[in-house]
């Protein structure tokens, strides 16, 4: 396997932040949701995914450098990085676990502590948003912040299915939980936007809205009780001067609209040729946002190195121009892509924007 090494490449992070303000930019950036552990260490040598949320500071501070360095090397503007709000549920793991929901009745709704979210969130990850942002090269920044969106909250504490009969059932204690884990997220985001986001150039969050045909709940809940709280969110990010990224996965079409104007969201990120070639997405709405993304993960695991190059340039070629670009993967690079066809794409996408090899 070979790994082009290039010369004088100097991160730029306000890039990236053009981009989110849909602005095109010569020099597009490279952009990925998260990358895996296998990827990193087959072109870096490194395993910082072993070090960074060690309770040894020092390693865990070599942890994060050696994360810092990969999206330096790899020609990224901007690293990802985001801190679980479900990894500090009570309880939790309905939607990542597939465990039994905690909350299936307005008893168990009155005596969950809630409250208590917060002080854990940062309990849990203060030092290592304090270690991430200490090891930051100069020029980089992030892309990321509170991870878990509202959507993936609840329904890590209900259960998808539980969670569309409690709609049928109990549509008051439906609404309450949105509501109240709305504001949860609100404080947890307006203590995290204080504190902790001087490293971060862009804010996002994740939180899948559908699958391949549609919304997971209907356009109307989505707007009544999703939208609204993001709006919380997207208005604090926007007073720190900084723009708001979605990462949403599914078709998202008869509601994409609304997201735009109602949540107030500055760019998107998530594309599949199954649902739409990037190129439609950015057709559709590169005159209103930014938009992130571009190569099906699926192309990456099946196509040769020569396939995934030709497909790259085609899709730079398309929407070139178009807005706000930032190019990579339409979800992210799990450990089952293979190192060379990720290794395809960011070369080609490299050499297509001028980057001089070394």
């Amino acid at each position: 396997m070979e790994i082009i090494r290039y010369k004088d490449f100097e991160p730029d992070y306000r890039n990236i932040v053009k981009v989110a303000n849909n602005e095109w930019v010569d020099r597009v950036p490279l952009y990925e949701h998260l990358v895996g552990e296998k990827v990193i260490r087959e072109t870096t040598g490194t395993r910082p995914f072993d070090l960074m949320f060690s309770k040894d500071m020092a390693e865990s501070r070599e942890g994060f450098r050696q994360y810092w360095d990969f999206f330096k090397q790899m020609g990224y503007d901007t690293a990802s990085m985001e801190f679980s709000s479900c990894g500090i549920l009570i309880d939790g793991g309905a939607l990542g676990a597939h465990k039994e929901g905690v909350i299936k009745t307005r008893e168990d709704f009155e005596k969950y502590p809630f409250d208590e979210l917060p002080t854990r969130f940062f309990d849990a990850y203060a030092p290592y948003m304090r270690n991430f942002a200490e090891t930051c090269p100069a020029g980089m920044k992030a892309i990321g912040g509170v991870g878990n969106g509202l959507f993936e909250t609840v329904q890590d504490l209900v259960g998808y299915m539980d969670l569309c009969f409690m709609k049928s059932d109990n549509e008051e204690l439906y609404a309450d939980l949105f509501k109240k884990l709305g504001d949860v997220h609100a404080q947890i985001w307006k203590r995290f936007l204080d504190e902790f986001s001087d490293v971060f150039c862009v804010c996002r969050f994740g939180d899948d809205l559908g699958f391949n045909t549609m919304t997971l709940l209907s356009t109307e809940d989505i707007r009544a009780h999703i939208l609204p709280q993001y709006r919380r969110i997207t208005d604090m990010v926007h007073a720190k001067g900084k723009p708001f990224l979605l990462h949403s996965c599914g078709n998202l079409f008869k509601v994409f609209d609304s997201i735009i104007s109602e949540a107030n969201i500055n760019a998107k990120h998530s594309n599949e040729d199954g649902i739409a070639h990037f190129s439609v997405w950015v057709e559709k709405y590169g005159d209103k946002i930014g938009n992130f993304g571009g190569i099906d993960t699926d192309v990456l695991c099946r196509k040769t190195s020569q396939e995934i190059r030709e497909y790259v340039l085609d899709c730079l070629e398309r929407v070139k121009g178009h807005g706000g670009i930032a190019f990579g993967s339409g979800n992210s690079i799990p450990d089952y892509v293979p190192t060379e066809g990720y290794l395809a794409m960011v070369d080609t996408v490299r050499e297509w924007r001028g980057d001089k090899r070394a």
